[in-house]
């Protein structure tokens, strides 16, 4: 994917949508881009997590108590609850195909935030806001 691909996937991402452009490329130039085979396993339930990912190509599945509850795509993400509030991963993500996956890491992503604060402040209130409809989609 081209580097303006991926500032695009970025700014649709729930978390980073209020960003503006300036701060969508400091956000970008911290992600490393890795190869992934078919099978690997890229979070387990329950484990500790710390990266934010987000694919590129391929596809995935995600498990929540060893049920298939999704599939993940190109332009999905996941890990951010675990890099922003470093809580267990919620779900096991294996890879379905190869994949090429953007991982964000979260020293880096740490140190942009607190030299950012309203990076912060926008991506803290988007992180909020999806757990929040989350937990309203859980309640109906």
């Amino acid at each position: 994917m081209a580097r303006a691909d991926i500032d695009d996937v970025v700014a649709g991402i729930p978390m980073f949508s209020d960003c503006n452009k300036k701060e969508l490329k400091a956000i970008t130039r911290l992600l490393s881009s890795l190869r992934v085979s078919a099978g690997e396993v890229l979070t387990q339930q329950g484990d500790n997590g710390r990266e934010f990912m987000i694919i590129e190509s391929g596809r995935a599945i995600v498990r929540r108590n060893d049920r298939k509850v999704g599939t993940l795509q190109p332009g999905d993400f996941f890990g951010e609850l675990a890099m922003l509030a470093g809580v267990a991963r919620t779900a096991t993500v294996v890879a379905e195909t190869e994949m090429v996956i953007d991982v964000l890491n979260p020293r880096e992503f740490s140190s942009l935030l607190q030299q950012n604060p309203t990076i912060a402040r926008k991506i803290y209130l988007q992180a909020i806001r999806r757990l929040y409809e989350d937990n309203q989609r859980g309640l109906q």
